[in-house]
């Protein structure tokens, strides 16, 4: 499905919900000086996603429009990478990130790469080199992945794992996913991100009033290994940051 069949997907949506939006009750939300509960040893939360939309003129400013993004691939364990020295082919070969997200380097042990793009790699080993070698030269080639994929559950209508394509965002996950069930709380959605082996990032999105106001500027793009939660009913609150194991149980058959 193209942009514009999507743009036309969430618009319909949000004249829907306008229509229908009396029928839900007032949500209890969480007030905004609330201050974010970091997991120990993490200092600062990632940076937020780019708003999905921007403004094309003063005159069509309350139009909504699709900003194109083209983001790098971020490695991840199980990625096979190849590494190829133009003058010192001894040194050439081929590593699979670890699960603890180092790999293993010839002449120089272990470095961590994970959540590197391949032109950081590549800068990076261009420095890690250069105390063994005179000026490396490095190409660096990704050889195996695994496909990207986020995890929706909950109250959809067909929970489960999918294929992350790039710039899927939330309102898009939940439409891949079926869309709501009768009882979902449109407006808490929870996106949950990992930002270490232990704990994960807490994100609430209120889907009901973005896509009942036609308005996409709040919608989070996706990352790889996202996992959404659609509720049946109200949380009271929600922390910023909660143990990771704490979700298996909501997640688990995926």
């Amino acid at each position: 499905m193209n942009k514009r069949q999507w743009r036309t997907l969430l618009l319909g949506t949000a004249t829907m919900l306008a229509v229908t939006g009396p029928l839900f009750a007032d949500d209890a939300t969480q007030s905004e000086g609330q201050s974010a509960n970091s997991p120990p040893g993490f200092s600062q939360a990632p940076s937020p996603s780019q708003p999905l939309l921007g403004d094309r003129g003063q005159g069509e400013k309350d139009r909504p429009v699709l900003r194109v993004r083209h983001p790098r691939y971020l490695l991840r364990r199980g990625d096979v990478i190849e590494l190829s020295f133009a003058f010192v082919p001894a040194f050439n070969q081929i590593v699979t990130i670890q699960p603890d997200g180092y790999i293993t380097l010839r002449g120089l042990g272990d470095l961590h790469i994970e959540g590197k793009t391949l032109p950081e790699l590549t800068q990076a080993l261009q420095a890690e080199y250069s105390k063994i070698l005179q000026d490396p030269v490095v190409a660096v080639e990704l050889r195996d992945f695994e496909k990207p994929y986020f995890i929706a559950g909950g109250e959809l209508e067909h929970p489960g794992k999918y294929e992350l394509r790039s710039d899927t965002t939330v309102a898009e996950a939940v439409a891949v996913a079926g869309g709501f069930r009768q009882y979902a709380k449109h407006s808490q959605v929870l996106l949950f991100r990992r930002v270490s082996d232990d704990w994960v990032e807490v994100k609430q999105v209120n889907l009901k009033k973005m896509l009942g106001e036609a308005n996409l500027r709040e919608d989070l793009h996706l990352r790889p290994g996202d996992m959404l939660f659609v509720p049946k009913t109200a949380l009271a609150k929600m922390k910023s940051f909660v143990p990771f194991v704490s979700l298996q149980p909501y997640f688990r058959p995926f």
